[in-house]
C-alpha cells in the first residue's frame, strides 16, 4: 500500500488492494482531491483516522443516456410538490448529508475536514449540489464532484419521502442535457441499485474517465 507524502502523486489504480484501497494518508487539499478524482480515486474513511484513498475493482455507475425515470417518480415530479435548485446552498446540502441517519452505516464519513475541502471545490466550480425544497424548507438533495464529462456522486439525503429520488432524477436530466458520459456512484449499495445503478470494471471506468 502506498503511503501519501507531500508530493502530489498517486500510484496506478491497478495497484489497489483486493478491497480497493490504493493509498493512505496525505491531505484533502483541492489539488490532491482533483488529482484523485481525475484518476479514478476517492477518499473514504472514518473521522479521526488516516485518510484512505480508494479505487475499487468494480465501480457502481449510471449511464445518464440509458436511464429512465419510473412512472411513479415521474408522476411525483409532474405534481410539482417539490422545487429543485442547483448550487443554491451547497453547504446546507453537505451538512445535511453529514447529519442524516443511515440504517446501513454506523456514523458518518463526512467529517468537518470533508465539508471544508468540498466546499472549497464548490467555490471553484468543481463540486455542485442539487437542492430539493418543499414549502420553502430544504428536504433533500445531493452533491458531488464535477469533472465535466463524468459526475462523481458523493452523498444524498432525504427528510421526506421521495425527496432524494427527485434530486437524483433531476441530476440525471442535467447530465443528459449537458452530454455527460457517466454518473459515478463509486461503490455498490442496494439503494443505488434500486435507482438504476450497476457495476462495471475499473478498467472500463478508467477508459471512460480518460476519454
Amino acid at each position: 500500500m502506498y503511503f501519501v507524502t507531500k508530493e502530489l502523486y498517486f500510484p496506478p489504480v491497478e495497484e489497489a488492494s483486493y478491497e480497493g484501497i490504493l493509498a493512505i494518508g496525505g491531505d484533502l487539499s483541492v489539488k490532491r482531491l482533483l488529482l484523485a478524482y481525475e484518476n479514478g480515486i476517492f477518499p473514504w474513511y472514518n473521522e479521526n483516522e488516516p485518510i484512505l484513498w480508494w479505487s475499487p475493482s468494480e465501480r457502481m455507475v449510471v449511464n445518464p443516456h440509458d436511464y429512465k425515470v419510473s412512472k411513479s417518480l415521474r408522476n411525483i415530479i409532474n405534481r410539482n410538490i417539490f422545487e429543485v435548485t442547483i448550487n443554491k446552498d451547497f453547504e446546507a446540502v453537505i451538512k445535511n448529508c453529514q447529519k442524516i441517519d443511515r440504517k446501513e452505516q454506523d456514523g458518518t464519513w463526512i467529517s468537518q475536514d470533508i465539508i471544508k475541502s468540498y466546499t472549497k471545490l464548490h467555490q471553484l466550480g468543481k463540486a455542485i449540489s442539487f437542492e430539493v425544497w418543499q414549502n420553502g424548507e430544504l428536504v433533500g438533495g445531493l452533491y458531488g464532484v464535477d469533472l465535466g464529462h463524468v459526475f462523481c456522486g458523493e452523498s444524498m439525503f432525504s427528510k421526506v419521502s421521495n425527496a432524494s429520488k427527485v434530486a437524483f432524477a433531476k441530476l440525471i436530466d442535467y447530465l443528459k442535457q449537458n452530454n455527460y458520459k457517466l454518473l459515478d456512484c463509486q461503490v455498490h449499495n442496494d439503494h443505488l441499485e434500486k435507482l438504476g445503478a450497476f457495476e462495471i470494471s475499473r478498467a472500463t471506468f478508467m477508459k471512460i474517465l480518460k476519454s
